[in-house]
């Protein structure tokens, strides 16, 4: 069954029941969950303090995502009674959306030079973005984390940090959504959305069916595959050209602490339950890198509540606004 076609039986009346059975691989007996149908609101930035570090959340990028970052921001510095010392900034399974505000949140922690680059098929149709000249943290320590379902827009945000040196990069591969789309207006109140162009980062790498990789990888789970649906694995994508093809240089300025990062949860790592942080592997890595690169000590055995995300159902690709 086509996917729009299952979406059509699921919706219904808000307050509404409907129940589902979900089949997986590996469990041996389906599962049967009653749900109760409700109008989605996201909230595309969720934020948390943990001690003196901030945590931000970006969902999506739509058309407040840059807003709704500074306000998060300034809470969290107000929480901090303006003293933060770090950022953890979360991606992972962020799959895009607008390349404006893509744009607009590297240039909220990239004071100048060039943040992402767009090539079309006529080279008069290029165009490139670069940062305005602040940096909101006023270069506070920053890791940003990745996943599998990282996609497109939240691809140009962290390959620009990495590029530029300004964030560790922790997690797994991304995506590879390299390429931008036009909504193009067709009479009749329609419109085509075309693939028009692919972007690359500002050292020149495309990462269209490649992704972006970590510096420092770090699986969820011990038995984590990632995601096991990425750019490369669909049919008729569009090839990796044009960029540049040399094999980046390994950074040379990530901090100690690196190298002690183990890629996966110990043996005894409790079950990750998206309520509790503290079972978020990837996240408490990031925090002892963040507060590494600060010199806090070593963080408490106790880590208070925060959101974390969840796996969305499909990437959306980036796109002119």
């Amino acid at each position: 069954m086509p996917l729009d076609e299952a979406v059509k039986k699921m919706r219904g009346k808000p307050d509404t029941k409907i129940t589902l059975t979900l089949v997986r691989e590996k469990t041996p007996k389906p599962i049967v969950v009653t749900l109760t149908r409700e109008i989605i609101h996201i909230d595309v930035v969720k934020s948390a303090l943990y001690d003196r570090i901030g945590y931000i959340r970006i969902a999506q990028f739509n058309e407040t995502t840059e807003k709704e970052l500074l306000k998060a921001y300034n809470t969290l510095r107000q929480q901090a009674g303006g003293k933060l010392a770090g950022l953890v900034l979360d991606l992972r399974n962020d799959p895009g959306g607008l390349l404006d505000q893509a744009v607009e949140v590297s240039s909220s922690f990239i004071r100048s030079g060039e943040i992402v680059s767009t090539r079309a098929r006529h080279p008069k149709d290029s165009q490139r973005w670069d940062a305005h000249g602040t940096d909101i943290t006023d270069g506070l320590p920053m890791v940003v984390l990745i996943n599998g379902g990282s996609a497109s827009a939240s691809e140009i945000v962290s390959g620009a940090l990495q590029d530029h040196h300004r964030a560790v990069l922790l997690g797994t591969r991304s995506f590879g959504k390299g390429s931008v789309q036009s909504i193009i207006p067709i009479p009749g109140n329609g419109a085509v959305r075309l693939t028009t162009a692919r972007y690359y980062t500002p050292s020149g790498r495309s990462i269209q069916a490649l992704g972006i990789m970590p510096d420092i990888t770090v699986k969820e789970t011990r038995d984590d595959p990632g995601l096991s649906l990425r750019e490369a694995d669909l049919e008729h994508i569009l090839k990796n050209q044009g960029g540049n093809t040399t094999k980046p240089q390994p950074r040379t300025d990530l901090p100690a602490i690196a190298a002690d990062i183990p890629n996966e949860p110990p043996a005894n790592w409790p079950e990750f339950d998206y309520t509790k942080p503290s079972t978020d592997f990837q996240l408490q890595e990031g925090l002892r890198v963040v507060r590494s690169m600060a010199g806090l000590p070593a963080p408490a055995p106790a880590v208070p509540a925060a959101p974390a995300p969840k796996t969305p159902a499909k990437t959306d690709g980036a796109q002119h606004q």
